[in-house]
């Protein structure tokens, strides 16, 4: 089978030649990787461990003075965020700072800012990066359309925007309104310039900790919810797959998900409240397939490679089950997890077979 066959049979809850799998990394890990198959680009990197599911990111062509990329690289990115590098002993992280509505105090302020413009972006590059690929073989392609809390909470800061959504509502949804609008206008514009070959389109914003939501349920739904349809339900209803990343622990939300058309959840934080796959599996296995769930805090940084392989085919057998589950760890992999690691699970996976 090819690599977008097995992606598109996890969505729709079917078994394969074997589970399909992802992986994201950070920068160092990359380059680490690079080094180990000796090539030269993340893409070669993929290709050598036959990932399936391939994510491509829009260059940015706007503003020098806004062209930082959030969380990803240093100065103020298009949001109008400061984004400052943070450095530890195995790699860099960028954190927010300098949220620009920091001090608005109506809507109307709200509107009036100067929001980045959808023509920032080089949509003419989506072929070529689609291209880029598919070089090693048909490969299920995602473009990230963005999300309506994370982003909100960067542009206001994050203990401002969660007092807003109890004491000023109306001004945490206009920011939620600009961001989704926003980044549905942009993903609209690369579905058509990809004209037919994006499979997945990819939302979230981390909702949950440890030990639960970071944002009771019922505010969620009465004023995030509305605005992370918008970057789901259309698209679901065009009959693309929709993907949803939260972190932490979203449990009592899972459901609306469910409903607002979300094929696959991501990233299956295996060590928070309620997030462990036989759980998730009994309660959500029959209307939802799963994408990460290898665990990246304790087992790929901490583990033995055995470890990691056993733990990979005994996740398979509980989250694929059905064929609904996509093999990955359960974020971008850090700077300090051993690469043979990461061998050994992708080793796992790709060698894995269901028994009848």
């Amino acid at each position: 089978m090819t690599g977008r066959e097995r992606v598109i049979a996890a969505l729709e809850r079917r078994r394969t030649d074997r589970p399909p799998i992802a992986l994201r990394c950070i920068e160092e890990v990359w380059t680490k990787l690079e080094r180990h198959f000796g090539v030269g680009t993340p893409n070669a990197v993929l290709d050598c461990l036959d990932v399936d599911l391939r994510w491509i990111a829009l260059p940015f062509i706007g503003p020098a003075d806004r062209s930082a990329q959030p969380l990803a690289s240093e100065g103020r990115d298009f949001w109008g965020c400061m984004n400052r590098r943070v450095v530890n002993d195995w790699n860099a992280y960028y954190e927010i700072s300098d949220p620009p509505l920091a001090h608005a105090q109506t809507v109307a302020e709200v509107d009036a800012y100067d929001w980045p413009r959808p023509d920032w972006w080089d949509y003419d590059a989506i072929p070529r990066l689609i291209d880029d690929a598919c070089r090693g073989g048909s490969r299920a392609i995602m473009f990230h359309a963005g999300g309506a809390f994370e982003t909100p909470w960067m542009i206001r800061g994050f203990e401002q925007f969660l007092m807003d959504l109890e004491q000023a509502p109306a001004i945490a949804e206009a920011i939620s309104r600009h961001a989704a609008d926003y980044y549905r206008e942009r993903c609209e514009r690369v579905l058509a310039a990809a004209n037919g070959r994006i499979d997945i389109v990819s939302s979230g914003g981390d909702v949950g900790t440890q030990t639960g939501m970071i944002l009771s349920p019922e505010t969620w739904r009465a004023h995030i919810r509305p605005y992370a349809a918008r970057l789901i339900t259309p698209f679901k209803h065009r009959g693309l797959k929709c993907f949803y990343h939260s972190c932490g622990s979203c449990v009592p939300v899972i459901p609306d998900l469910i409903e607002m058309g979300v094929d696959v959840l991501d990233p299956i934080q295996v060590t928070a409240a309620g997030m462990q796959p036989s759980n998730l599996f009994t309660l959500f296995g029959n209307r939802l397939s799963f994408h990460g769930a290898i665990d990246q805090t304790e087992l790929l940084t901490h583990g033995t490679a055995q470890q990691v392989a056993e733990e990979t085919t005994r996740t398979i057998d509980i989250l694929g089950a059905n064929g609904g589950y996509i093999v990955a760890p359960t974020h971008q992999v850090q700077g300090d997890t051993p690469i043979e690691n990461v061998i050994a699970l992708f080793d796992a996976a790709r060698a894995y077979r269901w028994v009848a």
